[in-house]
C-alpha cells in the first residue's frame, strides 16, 4: 500500500513539474512604459512547446552537426532573465523601425560573456551596440533596442502598472504564439500571431475573411508590387510609419503596382590617348531599375496638389520627389494624380474593389542594395511574398517564406 502512494505522490510531482515548467506562465506585464504606443508580446512558453513539438517530428534534425552553434553562447545562457512573456514596444513619435524591449540581468559575469561572445563593442556609460542591437545597462536591468535614440524618452518608471491598471498578457493574447496590439488613448486593438510551418500570419480577433484567392491571383503577375487602397487604409498605412495625412491631402483611393528589371547603362568618361589627343570611352554597367505607376483618386486634386508642392514633393522638372527611385513624372487630370516612372509601359490593373498590398519577392530587389550584410540576403532570399488585406472589420497580414526541410521554428 505504501509503494501505491510513494508511486502516486510521484506521478503528482511530476506533472506539477511539468505543468510548472511547460504551462504556468507569470502573466503579469512589468515594463511597458506609458509612451508605449504598440506592443508585440511573444509567448516564450507556448514558443518552447512548439519547438519541441516540432523537433519531435523532424528526426533528421537530431542529428544535425552542431559546431558552429557551440562557438556562439545562446540566449537562455546570456544571464538574462527570459520572462514568459517577451515585452518589445514601440515608443510614440518614433521611427517605425526604432523597437526596444527590457530584460533583468542574474548574473552580471555570464551576460559580460555573452556580449563579448556577440562581438557587442563597449561604447561607455553602460552602452554596447553590435551594428544591430543597442543595450543600455541600468542597474540590473537592460535596455535592448534596434536605435539608442530614445533610451532616455522610455517612460519611467518602469513598473508594473500601465494607465494605473495592472498589465496582464490576457487583455492581448489570445490563442496565438503573440500578439501585436495598438495602443491610443481610445482604445487598444489586438492581433494575435500565428507561426506556421512556412507562414506567419498576423490577423485581428474574431477574423473570418479568407484572402486565399486573391493571393493565388496576385502571384500570377508578373508586377512584385501591386496595392488597392480606400482613404480608411492610406491613413491607416501611413499612420505605422509615423505619417500624419491630414484633410489636406483629399486623397479617395490609391492605386499602385510595380515592375523591376536589370538594365544596362552606358558611362561615358574622356581620357588621352598617346599623343594627348582626348578620347571617349564609353563602358556599361547593370543597374536595377523600377518601373512604378501610381493613381491617386482625389476628391480635389487641386488641394492635393498644393499639399505636395507645400511639402516641397514636386520641383520644376515635375518630379514627385518623395519616392527615392528616379526619375519620374506627376501630372493631374481631372480628379486623378498620376505618378508614373519614365520609360514606363505599365498599365494598372483593373479594380478589384478590396484593400490590399502585395509584394512579391524578386532577387534585383536586394541584389541593388549594398549595405544589407550576407545574412541579410540570406534572409530575404527565403521570402516568397508578404501580403498585406482588409476587408470590412478584418485585417491580416502575411508573411510567407519558401517551402523548406523543415517549418519556419526550426530553422
Amino acid at each position: 500500500m505504501k509503494k501505491k502512494y510513494i508511486a502516486f505522490a510521484i506521478t503528482i510531482l511530476f506533472s506539477a513539474g511539468i505543468y510548472f515548467l511547460f504551462f504556468h506562465k507569470d502573466k503579469d506585464l512589468k515594463y511597458v512604459p506609458e509612451n508605449t504606443d504598440m506592443l508585440v508580446l511573444i509567448d516564450v512558453k507556448k514558443a518552447t512547446n512548439q519547438y519541441i513539438s516540432s523537433v519531435l517530428k523532424h528526426p533528421s534534425k537530431w542529428f544535425e552537426d552542431k559546431t558552429n552553434d557551440k562557438k556562439s553562447i545562446s540566449i537562455s545562457d546570456s544571464g538574462l532573465k527570459i520572462p514568459d512573456f517577451v515585452q518589445i514596444f514601440h515608443l510614440k513619435n518614433t521611427k517605425i523601425s526604432e523597437w526596444y524591449c527590457v530584460f533583468e540581468i542574474n548574473d552580471q559575469t555570464k551576460f559580460s560573456a555573452f556580449l563579448k561572445n556577440r562581438k557587442f563593442i563597449n561604447a561607455g556609460n553602460g552602452k554596447f551596440n553590435n551594428n544591430q542591437l543597442f543595450i543600455k545597462i541600468e542597474g540590473e536591468k537592460c535596455i535592448i533596442g534596434t536605435s539608442d535614440l530614445h533610451f532616455n524618452n522610455i517612460g519611467k518608471p518602469l513598473a508594473q502598472k500601465f494607465r494605473n491598471k495592472v498589465l496582464n498578457a490576457d487583455s492581448f493574447v489570445s490563442d496565438g504564439l503573440g500578439s501585436i496590439s495598438f495602443i491610443s488613448e481610445l482604445r487598444t486593438q489586438n492581433f494575435s500571431i500565428d507561426l506556421k510551418d512556412d507562414e506567419i500570419e498576423i490577423k485581428n480577433e474574431q477574423n473570418t475573411t479568407d484572402f486565399s484567392s486573391l493571393i493565388s491571383d496576385l502571384l500570377k503577375k508578373t508586377e512584385f508590387l501591386e496595392a488597392e487602397l480606400n482613404e480608411d487604409n492610406v491613413k491607416k498605412i501611413a499612420a505605422v510609419f509615423n505619417k500624419n495625412l491630414n484633410d489636406s491631402l483629399s486623397v479617395n483611393s490609391l492605386k499602385m503596382n510595380a515592375k523591376i528589371a536589370e538594365v544596362s547603362d552606358t558611362i561615358i568618361s574622356y581620357g588621352y590617348d598617346d599623343n594627348f589627343n582626348e578620347i571617349e570611352k564609353i563602358s556599361y554597367q547593370k543597374i536595377v531599375q523600377p518601373s512604378y505607376h501610381i493613381l491617386l483618386q482625389t476628391s480635389n486634386s487641386e488641394k492635393t496638389w498644393n499639399y505636395f508642392q507645400n511639402k516641397k514633393w514636386i520641383n520644376k522638372q515635375n518630379q514627385f520627389t518623395a519616392i527615392p527611385f528616379q526619375p519620374n513624372l506627376i501630372s493631374k487630370n481631372g480628379k486623378e494624380i498620376s505618378i508614373k516612372s519614365k520609360m514606363n509601359n505599365l498599365k494598372l490593373n483593373e479594380n478589384r474593389n478590396q484593400n490590399y498590398i502585395f509584394i512579391k519577392n524578386n532577387p534585383l530587389l536586394y541584389s541593388s542594395f549594398k549595405t544589407l550584410s550576407d545574412s541579410d540576403k540570406k534572409f530575404l532570399n527565403r521570402l516568397e511574398y508578404i501580403f498585406y488585406g482588409n476587408k470590412n472589420l478584418d485585417c491580416t497580414v502575411k508573411i510567407k517564406f519558401k517551402k523548406d526541410q523543415y517549418p519556419l521554428i526550426l530553422r
